[in-house]
């Protein structure tokens, strides 16, 4: 699953990273520790460009009765999207990139878990596969949300859980993002767990599980007693 990341570069380098000119977010600042319910940066393609703007973490679809369902809806399973009445529309044509440079999750069981940080060997930015929805309550405002895709876990991850988010290779962002293209069997065919050899985790301190924290000692690496 995903539940924690981070996004830690500056605005000028994710507008570079993601060939974005002309975009201004006020509010935007590196984030060490983003949590579910949370404003996150996401990128869509309008037909002509790639823009970025900020979603709500945890999907509620246009149908929904109530808000509370994004809650249910934080992660969407690769494998089963195409089924899903919540994920089906969007995985048609409402497809987005959130960009992160690290991810957590917890290794082992009960009381014994530990938080762990997973990003690329390179530490550079990546793009999980992502789908988005706009839902209007009943006194019309309308609330932009968005879910973070999630396959089984490559050989490294499955020490640590047996679910992952989906990294798009940088090359097939595009195709993603591509709002003409509704092929499913292409497009699932992106939904692959990321090769174990680019990938690396260490530890980090519990402090993650807390999400009132937000810095960089969220992502200082700690040593485990043996």
């Amino acid at each position: 699953m995903c539940g924690r990341y981070t996004i830690t570069v500056t605005l000028e380098e994710l507008m570079l990273r993601y060939d974005m000119y002309d975009t201004y977010m006020p509010r935007y600042g590196p984030k060490y520790n983003v949590a579910p319910g949370q404003q996150v940066m996401a990128i869509v393609h309008d037909g002509q460009q790639n823009k970025l703007g900020e979603l709500r973490w945890g999907l509620i679809p246009e149908w929904a009765k109530e808000e509370k369902i994004g809650y249910q809806m934080l992660n969407a399973r690769a494998e089963t999207l195409a089924d899903k009445p919540a994920f089906r529309k969007p995985f048609e044509r409402k497809r987005c990139l959130i960009p992160a440079d690290s991810f957590y999750d917890w290794k082992g069981t009960g009381k014994q878990k530990q938080p762990m940080r997973i990003m690329l060997r390179t530490g550079e930015l990546f793009s999980m596969a992502g789908l988005y929805d706009t839902w209007t309550s009943p006194d019309g405002v309308r609330i932009s949300t968005c879910t973070v895709i999630t396959t089984e876990s490559n050989t490294m991850m499955k020490e640590i859980h047996d679910r992952m988010p989906v990294i798009l290779p940088r090359e097939k962002e595009a195709l993603w993002l591509d709002r003409t293209n509704r092929s499913v069997n292409q497009l699932q065919a992106l939904l692959q767990s990321y090769p174990s050899e680019h990938m690396m985790a260490y530890p980090v301190s519990n402090r993650v599980g807390n999400v009132r924290n937000d810095d960089e000692l969220c992502i200082e690496p700690i040593s485990l007693l043996l």
